[in-house]
């Protein structure tokens, strides 16, 4: 799709990889929806965006409420006009070993990861088909398609929303509606730092939030419906790693229970 004149509203605006694609979007043209809980962080992000798009506007809202969820979709679409395209990017962590999680925690963030992104396409579907056109962009991770240690409750949330996605596309192949997937690996974000979670196992270095943002622009605007960012990782190719632990999944399990006991 072309930005340019584009309106995209885009979930978890105010910090990490949502903060860095933004301004970018904007500075191709598209007026952009900013929504995330944190207002102060949104008003600054948003003063970017409208550096280069005036009409860009912002929406604080907690998406573990699913009435805000759809409130604020609805809201973004009347005030824009219509959206040309959505980006579910929002997300947080649960680094907690499984003996430790609760049904609460879990269903928190299924309710943040998952449902959100869900319930806010399902609320703008009907109008984008009516419309004629529409793109959805759904930011899981690369632990969406590889199982991490202590991130029970994260992974089952970002592999429900690859399935989602893949799922979703069959259903609309031939409609004028896209769905894309986005899988970043270790980015350079908060979510590596948050109180009540244990440390990352992961120590290696982390991409620049603006190179995970960059991909996805180039994700909306191409062909294709996965894409993995940064495409190499620190073990080679990030598609070739899920690739073969599809092939040898009992070696995979072995591996990373190894590493995870080495940490530990």
């Amino acid at each position: 799709m072309n930005l340019d004149g584009a309106a995209v509203l885009v979930t978890g605006a105010s910090s990490g990889i949502g903060a860095a694609l933004v301004p970018k979007l904007a500075a191709r043209g598209a007026v952009v929806g900013l929504v995330a809980r944190r207002a102060d962080r949104l008003e600054a992000v948003l003063a970017e965006c409208r550096e280069h798009t005036p009409g860009s506007r912002m929406w604080t809202a907690d998406l573990a409420n699913p009435a805000r969820v759809e409130e604020v979709a609805l809201a973004a679409w009347d005030a824009f006009g219509g959206l040309d395209c959505l980006v579910n990017n929002a997300g947080i962590p649960a680094r907690v070993p499984v003996t430790e999680l609760t049904p609460e925690r879990v269903a928190h963030v299924m309710d943040v990861n998952f449902h959100a992104p869900v319930r806010m396409s399902l609320a703008l579907l009907a109008r984008m088909l009516d419309r004629g056109r529409g793109e959805i962009v759904n930011v899981s991770s690369l632990g969406g398609r590889l199982g991490i240690a202590h991130e029970a409750a994260y992974c089952a949330s970002k592999f429900a929303l690859c399935g989602w996605s893949e799922a979703m596309a069959i259903d609309l192949a031939g409609t004028p509606l896209v769905v894309k997937l986005v899988l970043p690996g270790p980015i350079e974000t908060e979510i590596w730092d948050q109180p009540g979670n244990a440390p990352a196992l992961y120590d290696g270095p982390l991409v620049p939030a603006t190179d995970c943002a960059d991909a996805i622009v180039a994700a909306i605007t191409t062909e294709g419906f996965e894409f993995y960012t940064p495409e190499e990782g620190p073990f080679g190719s990030q598609r070739d790693v899920v690739i073969g632990k599809t092939q040898d999944p009992d070696s995979f399990l072995a591996l990373m229970a190894d590493l995870a006991r080495d940490a530990d």
